[in-house]
C-alpha cells in the first residue's frame, strides 16, 4: 500500500533517526512512504488566529498534492500532524478560511480537506495492524519496559485530532505490546514537556520534563518513546538517567531492520 509522506524540517536535520527508521520499518511492512516533492514547512506550530492565512499554506499545499497523487497523507511529527489536521478541519469547517486559501492558491482549496491525513502510529495501527507488527516481529523486547510519552500535540484539540482519548490514550501502549515489550502507565504521559517555552525559559521547560522523567522512573521505566522531536529535545535535556528514544527505533529493533 503507498501513502503520501509529509516528513517535516525536522526529520531532515535535528532527528534523521526518526524518519530513517520509520521509513525502514515501514517497507519491512509492505507499506511505500512516497515523499511529497515539494512539500514546505508546515510552520511548526497552528496559529489559532481566525485572520491568519499565510503560515497555513504550506499545509494547504501539502494536503492538495496528497490528493492529486490519491493517496492518504501520513504524517510522523507531532508538530507537523498537529498543524496540517488543524488546518484540513479549518478548510472543511470554516468558509473564510476557505475562501481566503482559495484566493491565495487560486484553486478551491476546500477540495484539500478531502485527503485523509494519519499519522503514522494510526498506520500502524489501523492499515498494517498490530497483531500483523506481532507477526513480523524478529527480535522481540521481551523484558523491556517502555513508558511512552504522548505530549499535547497528538492529542489535543481531542474533536479536531482524533487521534485518542486525550486523557486516557493507549495506542502507543498497544503498539508496545504489539513489539514484546511492556508499556508503563505513569500519571505524566500526556502532560507538557514545556514545549516551545523552552526558547524564552529554558529552566520552566526542564522543570515540566523533569517532572515527566521522574512519574516515568518511578513507575519502573527503563525508558522513554516520543513521536515528537521538540518533545525529545526537552525531555533529554531534564535530569534523568532513562533514555529518551522515538518509537520508530524500537519499531525498527523489533522488526530487525534497525
Amino acid at each position: 500500500m503507498t501513502f503520501s509522506y509529509y516528513p517535516g524540517c525536522t526529520l531532515k536535520t535535528k532527528a534523521k533517526e526518526l524518519d530513517g527508521y520509520a521509513r525502514r520499518s515501514a517497507e519491512a511492512l509492505g507499506i511505500t512512504l512516497d515523499e511529497l516533492a515539494d512539500w514546505q514547512c508546515c510552520g511548526g506550530v497552528y496559529t489559532t488566529a481566525k485572520d491568519e492565512i499565510a503560515t497555513k499554506l504550506s499545509s494547504v499545499r501539502a494536503l492538495m498534492s496528497a490528493k492529486k497523487e490519491g493517496n492518504a497523507l501520513v504524517t510522523l511529527c507531532s508538530a507537523c500532524h498537529n498543524v496540517i489536521k488543524q488546518t484540513k478541519h479549518e478548510l472543511d469547517t470554516n468558509d473564510d478560511m476557505n475562501l481566503r486559501a482559495s484566493n491565495y492558491m487560486g484553486c478551491n482549496a476546500r477540495e484539500a480537506a478531502d485527503t485523509e491525513v494519519i499519522h503514522y502510529l494510526e498506520m500502524l495501527r489501523d492499515v498494517v495492524g498490530f497483531d500483523k507488527i506481532k507477526e513480523k516481529v524478529v527480535n522481540p523486547l521481551t523484558g523491556r519496559k517502555i513508558a511512552a510519552y504522548y505530549g499535547c500535540l497528538l492529542l489535543r484539540p481531542g474533536k479536531t485530532m482524533q487521534f485518542d482519548n486525550p486523557e486516557n490514550p493507549k495506542i502507543i501502549e498497544d503498539f508496545i505490546r504489539a513489539i514484546g515489550a511492556t508499556p508503563v502507565i505513569y500519571p505524566m504521559r500526556n502532560e507538557c514537556c514545556g514545549g516551545y517555552i523552552t526558547v524564552k525559559d529554558a529552566e520552566a521547560a526542564k522543570k515540566n520534563s523533569t517532572a515527566v522523567h521522574e512519574s516515568a522512573a518511578g513507575f519502573g521505566a527503563d525508558c522513554i518513546i516520543t513521536a515528537c522531536p521538540l518533545c525529545r529535545y526537552n525531555l533529554i535535556k531534564a535530569e534523568s538517567p532513562i533514555p529518551v528514544i522515538y518509537f520508530t527505533e524500537l519499531l525498527a529493533e523489533a522488526l530487525g531492520v534497525k
